[in-house]
Parts: C-alpha cells; structure tokens; sequence
C-alpha cells in the first residue's frame, strides 16, 4: 500500500551511450567495454525496464549502431563462453591454491552472471522482430542525442552542429518511429545559448543542462524547468540529487559495495570496497537501504526546496546507464529498489517527458549572456578542451573545416571519420588518463583516415566504420 503523494516529482534519466568500439580492438581496450556493459548494465537493467519502471532511457544513435551491427551476437556469445568462462576459471582455481576459499566462491558466483546474461540475450534476440538487443531496448528508449556524442559548444561550425542534430535524430526516427516527443541529451550536458535554435530545427523540443555553477549547488531553481527563447525547454539537472549516487562519497564507495577498482588477475572484482571479501546477500541489503535513503532525501529536498513551485518541484536524476550494474555491480538492485520506495513513501516517479507536462517552465532568463555549460570539470567545456587535450581540440575542429570546405565533395567516408572523430570520449578519456594510448591511437586513426578520405574524393565506406549511421542528406548538411 502507497503513502499518500508528496508535491513534487522525481524523473531518472539513464544516458545510455558507447563510444564506436565495434570492431577496434579488443583486450585490454576495444569492444570488449560494449560486451562488459551489456553483460553488466544493458541485461540487468531491461528487467527492470520491463517490469513498466516510469524511468527515462536515452540511447545515443553511436550505441545503437553498434548494437544493430552483423555480427554482435556471435562476438558477444563467444566473448561470455571462452573468454569469460576461461578467466573466471582461472581465478578461482588461482584462490583456491592460495587458500582464499571465499575469494574462489565469489569467482565462481559472479561467473553466473555472464552465463545468465548470455541467457537472456539468446532469448530476447529470438524474440525481436531483428534479432538484436536493440529490439528489447525499443519500448523504451524516449530520448535520443547527436550522432557519435560530440560536445556542441566545442564544433566549429553550424553546418557541424546541423551534421550531428540532424544525422541523430534522423537515426533515432528511422529506428524507433514518429513517436519520439522531442526529449534530447546533450552530450556532456554541453549547452551554449547559441545553439538553441539548432536543437529546435533538429526537432528537440527539451534538453537536461547543468546550472550549478550559475544558481548553486542545492538552489531551488534547479527543480524547474525552463523556456527559452529558441522555444527549446531546458531542464536543470539535479547535482544535490546526483551527488547522494554519483560523488566520491556517493553510495557507490559504501564499504559493503564491490569494489570496481580491485582486480584479479583476470580484471575480476571479488572484494568489497571495505577489503573483505565479497558479500553479495550483504550488497544487496546495503542497496535496498540507499534507495530508502534516496527517495527520503529526495522527498525532504523537494519539500524544503521545491514546495513553492508550480507542481511542488521537478527533480531531476541524470545518470550514465554504465554507472548501474557495470561500475556500481549493485546500482541496478538499487534502481529497482528506489522503484519501491517510490511507491511506498510517496514521491511521484515519472518519465520526465510525462513530468514537463505537468511542471509548468519559469522564463530562462539572461540566458543569452550565459557562459556554455556542462556536467564536466568546474561546469565548463575545460574536460574537452584544456591543454592536456588541446592538441585533439584543435585537430577535430580542423577536420570539420576541411570537411565543410569539401562540401557535397566529402564523401561518406570522409563524413563518417569526422562523426567519429568529433565523439566526446577521446578528448575525455585522455584528460582523465583513462586508457590514453587507445584514445589517442583511435583519434589519430580517424584523423588519419579522414584527410586520406578528402584526398581520394572517396564516397564508399570505411573499414570497421561501416555501421555508424550516415543519411542520404548528409551533403546537404554540410554546406554553409
């Protein structure tokens, strides 16, 4: 039985997105990640998502490429029956000479998990009308976002931006229909008034923005949407929300958690952050009271802060879909777990199309004279652009000049490097210090291959490219 409703509302958005791993490399870097998150994230949480959970889900046009790509199946069955198989035998077999028994079980209980996600995934390919995971995604993706992720304050041009927005929505409708509702993610939440009436032409109609270094951390104006003057609805992003999940002392680092960072000699995960051995009964305990936790901190912000809002206050949780099941081994448990909570304490859970609808929007204003923005370092585009990356920066907006330059000469070719070339998780993972080598050996492969394309006046496709989505129109889009 549900308590009464609370005023307000809580809408979680799962940003669901992969870099064009498909085909480039696999261990330690490359493909491996999509099969990691599917097994991990993408499985567990169609469950979920079945069950008719009210959570919004974005795919990027990039991810879903790759999931409708030939071959996927086949990479993903023999990924989970050799590789997997083998390790977790390993490990366990490693511990067990060691005398680390639980240390064993705990290898041997998580290798469940991969036989029980190649289960599901030879069922829902059975069943969907192509035989792919991204026919049991489809009920459920609302939200869509640029092509192959580029952060758009950062392109050089409009006619770059207008080949991002166009060939990504294009993409979304083609895949899922005419009843998208105009909800788009900003990669990166990247967002500069300017573009605005892009996004509107594109057929966006609302995007999620990252306002705290402008209103404050825990302002009440981050739980009311905003109109503005392009028409485009933007939607504040909640950080006081998101930092009870995603903040260095988020639920995540509890210590009865698995810990992401720990590995076997397998890149297997069975300690908790705490040091002991994994615990999974414990774990999951621990999950369902952080989604106690959440729904009543969620409901006494929303009181305390949203209670004299139109609709008593929108507050929105924006989380990468990866966050749950692959780099939180929990989040998924506590993503069904906040479902319940919901329903038991009486905060309103809605998809936040359904949420705009109700929350009347409060004029944006000054938003001309606002600085860009994203969910990066310090709220700025520094993430993609600082001197750590500058190099990469100032290559991808040159191939954009070159590619524009070329016009309806271009060629898909030379089109499809820039898409790809132009994703934001290069420039990212290099400033992180994430898997640098790779990040730089694909970026400078892309760059590579994209003058060589423009040299050649090339119109066919690219090896290992050959499934990222490019429209007819694309030439089109590219002149000025």
């Amino acid at each position: 039985m549900s308590a009464g409703r609370d005023r307000g509302t809580l809408a979680i958005l799962l940003h669901t997105h992969m870099p064009y791993v498909e085909g480039f490399g696999t261990w330690p870097f490359g493909e491996e990640w999509l099969w990691e998150a599917m097994a991990g994230s993408y499985l567990p949480l169609l469950e979920v998502l079945d069950s008719g959970a009210p959570v919004t889900l974005s795919l990027t046009p990039v991810l879903c490429d790759q999931l409708a790509a030939p071959g996927i199946a086949e990479r993903f069955t023999a990924f989970i029956e050799d590789v997997r198989a083998h390790t977790h035998a390993q490990d366990a077999k490693a511990f067990q000479a060691a005398g680390e028994r639980e240390l064993a079980r705990e290898i041997e209980r998580s290798h469940g998990d991969y036989t029980w996600a190649l289960e599901r995934f030879a069922e829902r390919c059975a069943s969907g009308p192509h035989g792919n995971l991204l026919d049991s995604f489809a009920p459920h993706v609302q939200w869509t976002s640029t092509a192959t992720h580029a952060v758009l304050p950062l392109l050089a041009t409009d006619a770059g931006v207008r080949l991002q927005l166009q060939s990504g929505v294009g993409a979304h409708r083609e895949r899922f229909g005419a009843g998208w509702r105009g909800g788009f993610w900003l990669p990166e939440c990247g967002y500069a008034p300017w573009l605005g009436p892009a996004l509107w032409d594109a057929g966006a109609r609302s995007a999620c923005v990252e306002l705290t270094s402008r209103f404050g951390l825990g302002a009440s104006e981050h739980l009311r949407p905003l109109q503005s003057e392009s028409g485009l609805l933007l939607v504040p992003i909640d950080r006081a929300t998101m930092s009870l999940v995603w903040s260095d002392r988020g639920y995540p680092a509890a210590g009865g958690y698995r810990d992401y960072h720990r590995h076997s000699t397998h890149q297997h995960n069975p300690w908790s952050n705490d040091g002991r051995p994994y615990d999974h009964d414990r774990a999951l305990a621990l999950a369902r009271e952080d989604a106690a936790d959440f729904v009543a901190r969620t409901r006494a912000r929303l009181r305390d802060s949203g209670s004299s809002l139109p609709g008593g206050g929108l507050a929105v949780c924006a989380l990468d879909t990866e966050l749950l099941g692959h780099w939180w081994y929990e989040g998924v448990s506590w993503l069904d777990g906040v479902i319940e909570e919901c329903d038991r304490q009486g905060l309103q859970l809605a998809r936040l199309d359904d949420a705009l609808e109700r929350h009347e929007p409060a004029p944006a204003q000054g938003e001309l004279e606002w600085e860009p923005s994203s969910w990066g370092e310090a709220g700025g585009l520094s993430t993609w652009s600082a001197p750590a990356v500058a190099d990469m920066a100032f290559a991808v907006r040159a191939a954009e000049l070159a590619v524009l330059a070329a016009g309806g000469r271009a060629g898909t070719a030379a089109v499809r490097e820039l898409l790809a070339l132009q994703a934001s998780d290069w420039t990212f993972m290099v400033a992180r210090g994430l898997a640098v080598p790779y990040a730089r050996e694909r970026f400078a492969g892309h760059n590579e291959a994209l003058l060589g394309a423009l040299s050649a006046s090339e119109g066919g496709t690219v090896a290992g490219l050959g499934n990222l989505a490019v429209h007819a129109e694309t030439a089109a889009l590219l002149e000025p």
